[in-house]
C-alpha cells in the first residue's frame, strides 16, 4: 500500500532542534528532497538552518549540505544573490545538485546569477573599481564553465561569456585550439554590434587583430579585416597590414598586391576620407619596380576616384529610369504649386541619381520656368544629385549657376546657392579638392540664401574631415545670426567636426543655441551636436543628459538624435529604453516623433526586431508617434522587403492624418527597393498605389508629395540602387547614416531631402584585373531570370476602339413589320400582282428564329457591359480569333540560372546565388558573398536573405588564370575630362551652357556646291 502524500514538512523541521548532530543531518537530508514543495513553510526556519551552517560541530560535508538548503529556499523567495552566496558556499553539494532530475531549473538560474555576477565584478575591474574581492568559488565556477562549453564543442557560448567578462584569453586558448577564423569574425561582430565600451571594444579588436592569418585567395575573413581596418581607423595599423601584402615575395606576390588593392577598395567605401587621406600619404615608394608599380595603383584607388568612376560608369551603362513614371507625375502635378514642383524635384533628382542623365530638365524647359525663389534653388541642387559622382566634371557643369568672380550677371541668389550645395553633393564625403572654393564662395557671399548654399555643400563635401579652417569660416556665418545662414552653418559644422566628439565646439554652439530667437539657428545646431558625436557612445552621455532635460523641445530633439547617432548600430539596451521612454512620455510632438524614428538608426543591423518593436507605436493615437514609427520601418528595414514591416505600413497609407500616409507611402518605397514581383507579392500593388495617389487630384497635397517622392526612391538610379546603412563589410556606412538623419529632417526644410543621396549604394559587381581596367566576362546568378529581373516599362494608356454595335430590333417591331407584309400580300393576291420578295411564304420556325434574334439583340441593348470585349482582347479580336490563352505547348519554361556579364546589377538578395565557375578565366580575390544560397543547397526555391544586407558584390579584383591570352576590354561609357554624356542618344549639356536657355546643337551646314542659274525657268 503507498504511503500517503506528505502534507506540510513540520515534522522534518521539528528534527532541527534536536542536538544530535546525525539527527539534524538526517533533517537536512530531508529538507533538501522537500523545498520544492514546503519551501513557504520551511523559509519560517532560515535561522536555525544558518546557526547549523555555521555550527563547529557540523562537519563539512553537513554544512554544505545546510548551505545548499538555504540556497534553494532563497531561490524560491526570489532572493537570487543571497541563493547565489550559499550556492558557492555549497561546494561538492552543489555539484551533486547539478546532476539530480528536477533541479534543472534552480541550477540554471544560480548559474546564471553566477555568470553575472563575474561580468559584473570583471567590468568593474576592467575600469579599474574595486568594490569587492572576487570569491575564488566563484571564479572556479566560472573556470569550469569554460573548460565544459570548450570541451563540447560550444565556443561561441564561451566566446560570448568570455567577451562580457573581458576574458581576453579565453578568445586566444580557443583559437589556438579551433584555428578557426569564423569564430574570431565572430568576436568582432559581438564587439562591434553590443553596446560595449569605446577603450574595451579598442582593445578587443587591437588583440584579435595579431591572431588572424595571412589573408590569402579567398580567404573567408577578408570581410573581417576591413571591417576591424574601418572600425578602429588606425592608419599606421591599416598602413603596415597594406605593406606586408605589397612586400610579399613568394610565388603569390600577384595574388597578394590583387588583394591589397582589394582591401583598399573596400576601405574607401567604409572609411572617412581624414582616415584615407592620411594612408595615402603615408604608402612608401617601394623598392623594386614592381612594388613601385603596387603602391602607384594603390595611392590611385585610395584616392577614391576609381571608385567613383567605376560606380558612375554602371550607373550611366545601366540605367533603366522610366521617364513615363515622370511625364505621368508632371502631367498630374500642378507645377505652380510649390509643394507639388519640389516633389517633382525629388523624383527626378532620385531617379536619375548618378546616371547624369538630364533629358527630363531639358524636355520639360517650361515646367522647369515655372520654379522661383527655393524652388528654383531645390531645383539646380537637384543636378548634385543627378551628377553624384561626376567630380571631374562639376564645375563645368554647374558653372552657369555658380557666383561668378565679379558678382554681376550672375543667375541669381537662389540658383547660386543651390549650385554651391549641388557641388557639395557631387563631392559628398571626398571633397578635399572643393573645400577651399566653397570656403572662399562662403567669405564672399553678401546674399544669405548664397551663404546657405555655400555652407551645405562645404559640409557635404568636407563631411568627417575635420577641417579646422572649414569649421572658423563656417562659426563666422553663424554668428551673423541670419536664420537661414545660420540654420544651414549649424548642420555644417556638425558635418565637418563628425564623430571627433569635440567638447570645445559643441560648448560653442550650445551657448549660442541658448542665446540666439531664432528656431531654425537652434535646430541647426542641435543637430549639429549630434553629428559632433556620432559614433561616441558613452562619451556622448553627459550631452545627452543635459539636452533630453533642456527646457527648450528643440534641444531636446537635438538630444533624441545625439543619443540615436552615438550609439547608432549598437542596439545598445539602455540607448532604446530611452528613446521608447520619450516617444510616451515627451510633451512636444516633434521629440516624441523623432525618438520613434531614431529607433531605425540603433536597430539597422536587426531590422527583424524593429517591426515588433514599433508594433504598437504604429497604433497610437498621437499621429506624430504613429509617422515616426513608419519612418523607423523604413529605415531600419530599407531593401530588405520584410513583409512584416510592409503588414504594418499598407493599412498606414489609408491613415485619416496626411502626413502618416506620407511617410507610410516613403517607408514602402525604401523597404521594396530592389524588390521583384516575382520576389515580392507586395511589389505591384505598391507601385500602382504610388500612381493612383500622385494623379488623384482629390488627395491630400502631402500625401501626393510622399507619392511622388516613393517613385523616386523605388526607382532611385536608373534602377540600380539600394539604401543601405551598412557597409559592404558589415561596417556602419558613415555617409548613409547621416544622410537619411538629414532627409529625416525635410519635415522642417525641403532641400534637405537631397542628402538621401548620401545613402545610395550602387548594386553592381564590377571585376576589375590588375591594370584596374573592366574585362568582358560572364557570372552565373543561380536563380531563375525572373526573381531579379529589371520592373517592366510603363505601359503608355491605350485608346479605346470604339465598336459600332447593330442597331437592335425589338420583337414587337418585327411583328408588325410582319403584318404590314401580309396585308400587302393579300391586297397583291386580290389585284392579280405576285410580289417577288413572296415568292416563297415565310415559315413560322422563321418568324420564330427572327423573334430570337431580335429578343437577343434586346438583351445586348439592355447588358451593354456584356457587348464590352474584355480588357487585353482588342488584340485578339483585330486578329479574328476568339482565342484568349495561348496553348500550353507554346510556353517556354524559364531557366533556372541565367549568364551576367561584367558590371551588371546584382541585387543584395541575389548576392547569395552569384557564382564563379571553375571553368570561368577570372576568379574574384574575395568571396562574392559570406552566405550560402539556397539554391545552391539543393532547393529550387528562393529564399529571402536571412540578414539585412549579404556582404559582399561591388568592385571585385580578379585573378587571371590564362594571363597570357588576349583580353576583350569593356570600352567605359563615360569618359573622364569630356562633358558630353550619351544617355539614350541624348547628350548632356554642354561645357558653359544654361539648362534653361540650352537647346540642340546647330546643323552642319552643306558641303560647297555651284548653283546652275541657267536652270532657272
Amino acid at each position: 500500500m503507498a504511503p500517503p502524500p506528505r502534507t506540510s514538512a513540520a515534522g522534518v523541521l521539528s528534527l532541527l532542534s534536536e542536538s544530535d548532530p546525525v539527527v539534524q543531518e538526517h533533517a537536512l537530508k530531508s529538507l533538501n528532497t522537500l523545498v520544492p514543495q514546503f519551501w513557504a513553510e520551511i523559509s519560517e526556519f532560515i535561522a536555525p538552518i544558518e546557526e547549523l551552517f555555521e555550527s563547529a560541530k557540523f562537519h563539512k560535508n553537513a554544512k554544505e549540505l545546510a548551505a545548499l538548503v538555504l540556497s534553494k529556499v532563497f531561490y524560491y523567495l526570489g532572493q537570487y544573490d543571497e541563493g547565489l552566496s550559499f550556492a558557492l558556499r555549497a561546494g561538492k553539494a552543489f555539484q551533486a545538485e547539478t546532476s539530480r532530475e528536477g533541479a534543472e531549473e534552480y541550477v540554471e538560474t544560480i548559474v546564471s546569477k553566477a555568470i553575472d555576477k563575474y561580468i559584473e565584478l570583471k567590468r568593474l575591474e576592467e575600469d579599474g573599481i574595486v568594490s569587492e574581492k572576487m570569491d575564488s568559488r566563484l571564479q572556479h565556477i566560472i573556470e569550469d564553465i569554460f573548460t565544459r562549453c570548450i570541451a563540447d564543442g560550444e565556443h561561441r557560448q564561451a566566446l560570448g561569456i568570455a567577451l562580457e567578462s573581458a576574458r581576453l584569453d579565453i578568445v586566444t586558448r580557443i583559437f589556438e585550439l579551433t584555428k578557426d577564423t569564423q569564430l574570431l569574425s565572430y568576436v568582432i561582430d559581438r564587439v562591434l554590434d553590443s553596446g560595449f565600451k569605446l577603450a574595451y571594444r579598442d582593445k578587443v579588436l587591437h588583440h584579435v587583430i595579431p591572431l588572424f592569418p595571412a589573408p590569402t585567395a579567398q580567404s573567408p575573413h577578408i570581410y573581417s579585416l576591413t571591417r576591424l581596418h574601418v572600425t578602429l581607423s588606425s592608419p599606421s595599423l591599416t598602413l603596415s597590414f597594406l605593406t606586408s601584402l605589397i612586400s610579399d615575395s613568394s610565388t603569390q606576390a600577384a595574388e597578394q598586391h590583387l588583394l591589397a588593392y582589394q582591401i583598399a577598395f573596400d576601405l574607401v567605401e567604409g572609411g572617412t576620407q581624414d582616415y584615407i587621406e592620411t594612408i595615402r600619404l603615408g604608402l612608401p615608394d617601394g623598392d623594386r619596380d614592381s612594388q613601385k608599380e603596387a603602391y602607384t595603383k594603390l595611392r590611385q584607388i585610395l584616392s577614391g576616384e576609381e571608385t567613383i568612376r567605376l560606380y558612375l560608369d554602371f550607373l550611366i551603362r545601366n540605367n533603366h529610369t522610366d521617364e513615363l513614371i515622370l511625364k505621368n507625375s508632371k502631367e498630374a502635378l500642378d507645377g505652380r504649386s510649390s509643394i507639388y514642383h519640389t516633389a517633382l524635384t525629388l523624383q527626378n533628382a532620385f531617379m536619375h541619381c548618378g546616371t547624369a542623365s538630364d533629358v527630363f530638365l531639358r524636355e520639360n524647359l517650361d515646367w522647369l520656368g515655372r520654379a522661383s525663389n527655393w524652388g528654383k534653388f531645390s531645383v539646380t541642387a537637384s543636378l548634385g544629385v543627378i551628377n553624384k559622382g561626376n567630380t571631374w566634371e562639376a564645375m563645368k557643369l554647374l558653372g552657369p549657376y555658380l557666383p561668378n568672380a565679379t558678382g554681376e550677371n550672375g543667375s541669381g541668389p537662389y540658383s547660386e546657392g543651390g549650385a554651391l550645395y549641388a557641388l557639395g553633393l557631387i563631392n559628398s564625403g571626398r571633397g578635399k579638392d572643393v573645400i577651399g572654393y566653397l570656403r572662399e564662395k562662403l567669405k564672399e557671399a553678401t546674399s544669405e540664401v548664397v551663404q546657405h548654399g555655400a555652407a551645405l555643400g562645404l559640409g557635404v563635401a568636407g563631411m568627417a574631415g575635420g577641417n579646422a579652417d572649414a569649421y572658423e569660416d563656417l562659426r563666422s556665418t553663424l554668428f551673423t545670426d541670419s536664420a537661414i545662414a545660420g540654420e544651414a552653418s549649424g548642420y555644417a559644422m556638425g558635418l565637418v567636426m563628425l564623430g571627433t566628439g569635440s567638447e570645445r565646439c559643441v560648448d560653442e554652439m550650445l551657448q549660442y543655441a541658448r542665446e540666439t530667437q531664432h528656431e531654425k539657428i537652434i535646430r541647426g545646431l542641435a543637430m549639429g551636436v549630434a553629428f559632433i558625436y556620432y559614433g561616441r557612445q558613452e562619451e556622448a552621455d553627459n550631452v545627452i543628459a543635459k539636452l533630453l532635460a533642456d527646457k527648450d523641445s528643440i534641444l531636446r530633439y537635438g538630444g533624441v538624435y545625439t543619443l540615436a547617432l552615438a550609439y547608432a548600430g549598437t542596439a545598445d539596451n539602455g540607448a532604446v529604453k530611452k528613446l521608447l521612454h520619450i516617444a510616451v512620455s515627451d510633451t512636444s510632438d516633434d521629440v516624441r516623433r523623432a525618438a520613434v524614428t531614431s529607433l531605425a538608426f540603433l536597430l539597422f543591423k536587426n531590422p527583424n526586431q524593429v517591426p515588433r518593436l514599433v508594433q504598437l507605436l504604429s497604433e497610437s493615437y498621437n499621429p506624430h508617434v504613429r509617422c515616426g514609427a513608419t519612418l523607423a520601418l523604413g529605415l531600419a528595414c530599407a531593401g530588405t522587403g520584410s513583409q512584416d514591416a510592409i503588414g504594418l505600413l499598407e493599412p498606414m497609407t489609408k491613415d485619416p492624418v496626411d502626413f502618416v500616409r506620407q511617410g507610410a507611402l516613403i517607408a514602402l518605397s525604401m523597404i521594396l527597393l530592389q524588390q521583384t514581383e516575382a520576389g515580392s507579392p507586395s511589389v505591384a500593388p505598391t507601385r500602382a498605389s504610388f500612381a493612383k495617389i500622385t494623379v488623384d487630384k482629390h488627395e491630400d497635397p502631402m500625401a501626393r508629395f510622399g507619392a511622388a517622392v516613393a517613385q523616386g526612391f523605388i526607382d532611385a538610379g536608373g534602377r540600380n540602387i539600394t539604401i543601405s546603412l551598412q557597409s559592404r563589410a558589415g561596417s556602419k556606412n558613415m555617409s548613409a547614416i547621416i544622410g537619411m538623419a538629414l532627409f529625416c529632417q525635410f519635415w522642417y526644410w525641403y532641400p534637405l531631402a537631397l542628402c538621401a543621396s548620401l545613402a545610395f549604394e550602387p548594386t553592381a559587381i564590377i571585376g576589375l584585373t590588375e591594370t584596374l581596367q573592366t574585362p568582358a566576362f560572364e557570372f552565373v546568378s543561380n536563380a531563375k531570370p525572373s526573381l531579379f529581373a529589371y520592373p517592366s516599362p510603363t505601359k503608355p494608356p491605350t485608346k479605346e476602339v470604339v465598336q459600332r454595335v447593330e442597331t437592335a430590333v425589338l420583337s414587337t417591331t418585327a411583328k408588325a413589320k410582319q403584318r404590314e407584309k401580309e396585308k400587302e400580300k393579300a391586297k397583291a393576291a386580290e389585284e392579280g400582282v405576285a410580289m417577288d420578295e413572296d415568292e416563297k411564304p415565310p415559315v413560322k420556325s422563321e418568324e420564330k428564329k427572327d423573334d430570337d434574334v431580335a429578343m437577343k439583340l434586346d438583351d445586348a441593348e439592355s447588358s451593354p457591359s456584356t457587348s464590352k470585349p474584355a480588357e487585353g482582347d482588342a488584340a485578339t479580336i483585330a486578329n479574328g480569333s476568339t482565342s484568349t490563352t495561348k496553348p500550353a505547348a507554346s510556353r517556354k519554361r524559364e531557366s533556372s540560372s541565367e549568364k551576367l556579364p561584367n558590371l551588371s546589377r546584382v541585387t543584395p538578395a541575389q548576392l547569395v546565388h552569384i557564382s564563379f565557375p571553375s571553368e570561368c578565366r577570372f576568379q574574384p580575390v574575395r568571396a562574392v558573398s559570406v552566405l550560402v544560397s539556397a539554391s545552391n543547397q539543393g532547393s529550387s526555391t528562393s529564399k529571402k536573405t536571412p540578414q539585412r544586407y549579404a556582404n559582399g558584390g561591388g568592385i571585385l579584383m580578379l585573378v587571371d588564370k590564362t594571363p597570357n591570352e588576349p583580353i576583350e576590354w569593356i570600352a567605359p561609357k563615360h569618359s573622364v575630362g569630356s562633358v558630353e554624356v550619351q544617355q539614350d542618344g541624348v547628350g548632356a549639356m554642354p561645357p558653359g551652357g544654361d539648362l534653361m536657355a540650352w537647346s540642340a546643337e546647330e546643323a552642319q551646314p552643306p558641303p560647297a556646291f555651284e548653283y546652275k542659274f541657267e536652270s532657272d525657268v
